[in-house]
């Protein structure tokens, strides 16, 4: 589509009837507005109104309107129903950003790696289950096999939703590549190619909306909880991360260890040193920990890291370099805020950059088999407040995501851990009734 149209253009050249206005907020939940054609362009200039108390932001409902202004680069015509679009947007208020909406956080260090002349590419891989419409169980009763990992018959029993999803991502030009049964019964992953971190996190945002869209309408309810059922593999959400000077790959150096060059270690060594304080990011509530320390589920592995530990291609390290030029981020789950979860990189490897870091020696043994090899690495956090404390007293994250975004964060994220500890469970009866 030709950006240089006005977006009421594009939408009588392509059919488009209305516009979904749309922005994740602290908790990555999809907030948007229809707004019709004929009035976009006016919504384009002053943005959608929205009441940022009725949404997870830190606000009150005494504030000033808060305005979505869409980002039209991001324009997305619904491949399902092709009469709506959809568009990214960045928050105001009183004509100011909004110092801690998602995007704008990841936009404000995407532009602080660009004055150094870099650009962060990411690919994300999405992990998702696929469940009957209560979300009790997983939708196909078939699929029950011990290690159901790249399970056929599975995988084609759900051909329609599947191949429904990847040909939508093929028509928006996302060029998909690969789609698979996943480790947990129910489960499964779809790729499509790598771009520029906030292109990634739009179309990251895109993909769940999209997904759970199409499930819904094939009769099934699709979730990114990261561990919805005890017993199987969670869900994770990998991000593969590199560094681009023009069309180069800054990460790639044939004489460098593993292909990788001295700025990729440092970048990697930035994440080795904050991984533990942006866990409240990558892993944002209270069941991503029981993905994190889960015991060994019935396939055999959690694919989870409890540790920070980096390593070559062994998929058991929460980093790992499968070949020269990139590294993958295995720490992140389902849940992540899109957006966030490329902050959360980018802000540690920036770190690594300014402070010359190395990541320390690489592991190259099994972690699952063999942990007590990994010589005294630091633990992940076991729970969302261990993990919020962590990131509320690193200067490195108050620094780079900005104090306002990390105080309302951390505000909101501890009102949801003291929900939970309100909550009374059937486990606490069993076994203090009779005490």
């Amino acid at each position: 589509m030709i950006m240089s149209a006005s977006l009421s253009e594009i939408a009588k050249e392509c059919g488009v009837k209305n516009f979904l206005v749309s922005y994740t907020d602290l908790f990555g939940t999809m907030r948007a507005k229809l707004v019709p054609a004929r009035a976009i362009d006016k919504m384009a200039r002053d943005g959608a109104g929205f009441a940022g108390f009725a949404t997870w932001l830190d606000m009150t409902p005494a504030m000033p309107d808060l305005f979505a202004v869409p980002d039209p680069a991001s324009l997305i015509q619904l491949p399902w129903k092709r009469d709506v679009a959809w568009l990214a947007a960045d928050l105001y208020m009183d004509g100011k950003p909004v110092e801690q909406a998602p995007r704008g956080v990841l936009k404000s260090l995407t532009g602080k790696l660009g004055e150094l002349g870099y650009e962060m590419r990411a690919g994300v891989e999405c992990e998702f289950f696929l469940l009957a419409p209560d979300g009790t169980r997983i939708a196909d009763g078939a699929d029950n096999q011990t290690k159901s990992c790249y399970d056929q018959l599975a995988l084609m029993r759900r051909y329609d939703v599947i191949t429904e999803i990847s040909e939508a991502m093929e028509e928006l030009g996302w060029n998909p590549y690969q789609s698979d049964h996943e480790d947990a019964n129910g489960q499964f992953e779809m790729n499509w190619e790598y771009d520029e971190a906030l292109k990634t996190a739009d179309r990251h945002a895109f993909f769940k909306y999209m997904v759970k869209s199409l499930a819904e309408k094939h009769g099934m309810r699709a979730t990114f909880m990261p561990k919805p059922f005890a017993a199987l593999t969670g869900s994770g959400c990998h991000s593969h991360v590199s560094l681009w000077r023009g069309e180069d790959n800054a990460f790639e150096d044939e004489k460098g260890e593993l292909g990788v060059s001295e700025l990729g270690y440092r970048f990697l060594g930035g994440l080795m040193a904050h991984a533990d304080a942006l866990c409240a990011l990558t892993n944002p509530t209270i069941n991503s920990y029981k993905r994190l320390s889960a015991p060994r589920t019935v396939s055999g592995a959690t694919w989870a890291p409890a540790s920070v530990t980096y390593t070559g291609n062994n998929r058991t390290h929460m980093i790992r370099i499968p070949e020269g030029g990139r590294f993958e981020f295995r720490l992140a789950d389902g849940s992540a805020n899109p957006y966030l979860l490329q902050a959360a990189i980018l802000v540690a490897g920036l770190d690594g950059l300014k402070t010359n870091r190395h990541p320390g020696e690489r592991s190259d043994f099994d972690m699952y088999a063999e942990p007590h090899k990994c010589n005294g690495a630091k633990r992940l956090p076991q729970n969302l407040l261990d993990a919020l404390r962590l990131f509320e007293s690193s200067p490195v994250v108050k620094e780079g995501l900005g104090e306002a975004f990390v105080t309302s964060y951390a505000k909101m994220k501890h009102q949801e851990w003291q929900d939970f500890t309100r909550h009374l469970t059937d486990w606490e009866r069993e076994q203090t009734l009779d005490c």
